[in-house]
């Protein structure tokens, strides 16, 4: 099955979440339309509606995904994708307080792959790639890692191909994959798996800048995804978050 370029940011209270409970998610679009105005104070939100996360791929930077679960909430889009995972910016790390953030990026075109841990706002590891080039480095490796260093993952190579002499002893986008494995539960590469988590439904949002929003249901953008859009609505800055916090995750601010 193809990879499909993507990167996610997800919180996580609740890292058994992905795993065993995927294919009956229920997703609180309130929550998600009401998250994406907190992070993006300065453009106009609009809910276009219903969305997959294998929907992300070619979505452009100015439309933003997110899914708010129990326990789990994900952001994916373009304009997360950074070369260096350290450089997220502050607001993205942990807005919901849940103490865990995990980044992925593949990018099968790229041959690139990154992924970053963050504990209670701290970045604890990070790492990103091509095959021939580190950007980034940061941090203790997790156990997971060993075999890839060890070598025990070569790059998967035509027969007519010749590695570059500064070749990494492994694919950074399996690397990528894997780290998401470790976390989340599951893998983009293994086709049950990826199958699973591309259904997940999501909530899709169009950035725009002040003023320039769509004011009429006519000149809505179509949603992408399979599932039933919400009337769409602009959601602007100066929301507050406390009542879903406390409703949804328990939260005490």
């Amino acid at each position: 099955m193809a990879v499909v370029k993507v990167s996610t940011i997800w919180y996580v209270e609740d890292p058994k979440f992905l795993a065993s409970s995927a294919d009956s998610a229920q997703p609180d679009h309130d929550a998600a339309a009401t998250l994406a105005a907190k992070l993006f104070p300065d453009r106009n939100v609009v809910d276009v509606g219903g969305a997959v996360l294998a929907d992300v791929r070619g979505a452009g930077r100015e439309s933003v995904f997110v899914g708010c679960f129990p326990g789990v909430t994900v952001l994916a889009g373009e304009r997360f994708v950074r070369p260096r995972p350290s450089e997220l910016p502050g607001e993205l790390i942990d807005p919901l307080g849940y103490g865990r953030t995990y980044l992925v990026t593949l990018a099968p075109n790229r041959q690139w792959g990154a992924f970053a841990l963050w504990e209670d706002g701290r970045l604890r590891r990070s790492f990103s790639a091509t095959r021939v080039h580190i950007l980034e480095d940061f941090g203790l490796p997790g156990a997971w890692e060993r075999a890839f260093w060890a070598g025990k993952h070569p790059v998967r190579r035509a027969s007519d191909e010749l590695p570059d002499p500064l070749s990494l002893p492994f694919d950074p986008e399996e690397f990528a994959d894997a780290a998401n494995r470790e976390w989340l539960g599951f893998t983009h590469r293994a086709a049950d798996d990826a199958q699973r988590a591309y259904r997940l439904p999501l909530r899709e949002f169009r950035l725009y800048p002040t003023g320039e929003a769509p004011t009429s249901e006519s000149a809505m953008p179509e949603p992408r995804g399979t599932y039933a859009p919400a009337p769409g609505r602009i959601r602007r800055n100066g929301r507050a978050l406390r009542s879903w916090w406390q409703r949804v995750n328990g939260a005490h601010l």
